[in-house]
């Protein structure tokens, strides 16, 4: 069973801007942090607690050696104390000097009592902070009780509704008896999204609001404040795709759903490993149904893969939720599987799809692209089409302008490269005879190949007076005895030097 708790990196993920720096992390951030407990007596600290502390007692917390402690955060202005216990090999957080004590220890506890370490791309907290990222809103998830589940990172623009709630875990009455009186809930139990005036004397700025349902039951709603910030155009897709989002991990979380990790259940549908129909039934996918298959590569730098591939799975994920409430995003080898059930059998349309890469490319900085592998006409054949998704991404890569590609635009490429694939494998069926050629006599023949043989064309390319370039193949003709003049000798010498690129 899974160790209790979240790890320090989790938690300071969630907690985003309530901790304003690491003093100190001598070990890592790999601690489990069960509890939290503000230090105000000599009392036992218990074993996996993250121990809170004004500054001004920490050399004292020091002097007492707190073993078992996993962390320990420090309010106030911390004094010599704090290199005392990063000297015991303590992880030490400084808080948001906004905040007292036992504000800061209500914020960590809110954040322990959702079930954690889970993958951020099925986060609330991550939720929250994709909404927001995509809304340009400050949000916040809260239960049907009006308790708050999770929260987008904090910001100076949070009006004093957001933050007595945030710190009070929980909506003010005045607030919520001001939403009774003008029927917001009934409308957001009839799936709506809705916009709630501003009303300066409860301290509130103009809010969006959409309930969290689940065969016909309110689990709860998400929040947007954004005051008077225009409305971005995708924000009520946004919005109804969180919300589906919401409600399969508040499902997930009261045991609704049970048995393995769905993300890694999700792979065997790409890899074919598996029953395919049981896994699909199990995720609660019809293994008869026809399935649109599109992939996407983020094409990012070295070392961002993966906290970006995170990023993006929540984000394609708000955005699939939106269109198709039973679709499946799926991160598999360095790339992102989106599943859409297409009962018609027609694709997921290439406009939807360019959307969502706008996106993650205006998200995630990176020249993210997609390629439209077809429909599976059922769950089983789609490990085929995954494989047919990654070549035409293979084939765009460097073309970054083409944002959104179908196997069918460059199938000719696609089916080109498994052959030369094929033949890299299989040296035996190469033309051995190029093998004795250097750099820049494959180099010059490839291009004449490539130019059917025009001389002036194939000289422009590359950079040489076409003489230059005809006594190299009148020199490559003798060294390896090709017959240009051959059909045959000319493409499997084509295809020879394409595998050897």
């Amino acid at each position: 069973m899974a160790e209790p708790g979240r790890t320090l990196k989790s938690l300071l993920d969630a907690l985003d801007e309530s901790v304003h720096g690491l003093m100190a992390a001598p070990r890592g951030l790999g601690a489990v942090v069960r509890s939290v407990t503000v230090v105000d007596d000599a009392a036992p600290l218990p074993v996996g607690t993250l121990a809170v502390v004004p500054g001004e007692e920490a050399d004292a917390l020091a002097d007492r050696n707190p073993e078992g402690v996993a962390a320990v955060a420090v309010t106030g202005v911390p004094d010599g104390g704090a290199e005392r216990l990063r000297a015991l090999g303590l992880p030490v957080l400084s808080v948001d000097p906004r905040l007292t004590g036992k504000e800061f220890a209500d914020l960590v506890r809110a954040v322990l009592d959702t079930p954690g370490d889970e993958p951020r791309h099925r986060d609330l907290f991550s939720l929250a902070q994709t909404v927001a990222t995509l809304t340009g809103g400050l949000v916040s998830i809260e239960d049907s009780a009006g308790a708050v589940l999770a929260y987008s990172a904090a910001d100076e623009g949070a009006d004093e509704l957001r933050r007595r709630t945030i710190l009070g875990r929980g909506c003010p009455e005045s607030f919520l008896a001001h939403l009774r009186a003008w029927g917001v809930n009934e409308r957001l139990a009839a799936g709506e999204v809705v916009e709630v005036a501003e009303r300066p004397d409860l301290g509130a700025e103009r809010r969006l609001v959409v309930g969290v349902l689940a065969g016909g039951r309110m689990l709860g709603s998400i929040w947007v404040q954004i005051g008077d910030a225009p409305r971005p155009a995708a924000t009520t897709r946004v919005l109804l795709g969180a919300a589906r989002l919401a409600a399969t991990h508040l499902m997930r979380t009261h045991g609704a759903r049970s048995g393995g990790d769905p993300a890694e259940l999700a792979v065997g549908l790409l890899t074919g490993a598996f029953d395919t129909d049981a896994l699909a039934r199990h995720l609660g996918a019809d293994p008869g149904t026809p399935v649109s298959v599109i992939a996407l590569a983020l094409r990012e730098e070295a070392g961002q893969g993966g906290w970006l591939l995170d990023r993006a799975t929540e984000t394609a994920s708000v955005y699939a939720a939106s269109y198709r409430s039973d679709a499946l995003v799926i991160p598999a080898c360095g790339l992102l599987y989106l599943l859409m059930p297409a009962p018609s059998g027609n694709p997921a349309p290439a406009s939807w799809v360019r959307d969502l890469v706008t996106a993650l490319r205006q998200n995630l900085g990176t020249p993210v692209q997609a390629a439209l592998a077809g429909v599976a006409p059922r769950m089983s054949a789609v490990p085929s089409l995954k494989k047919v998704a990654s070549r035409t991404l293979d084939v765009v890569r460097d073309r970054p302008e083409l944002t959104v590609t179908s196997f069918e635009e460059v199938r000719s490429s696609v089916v080109l490269r498994e052959l030369i694939d094929d033949l890299a494998e299989r040296p035996h069926l190469r033309d051995v005879r190029l093998d004795g050629l250097d750099e820049e006599q494959c180099r010059s023949l490839a291009v004449y190949l490539d130019t059917f043989g025009d001389v002036t064309r194939a000289a422009e390319l590359l950079h040489v007076h076409p003489n230059t370039l005809r006594h190299r193949i009148r020199r490559i003709r003798t060294l390896t005895g090709l017959d240009l003049d051959d059909a045959d000798q000319r493409l499997l010498a084509s295809l020879t030097l394409r595998a050897r690129r």
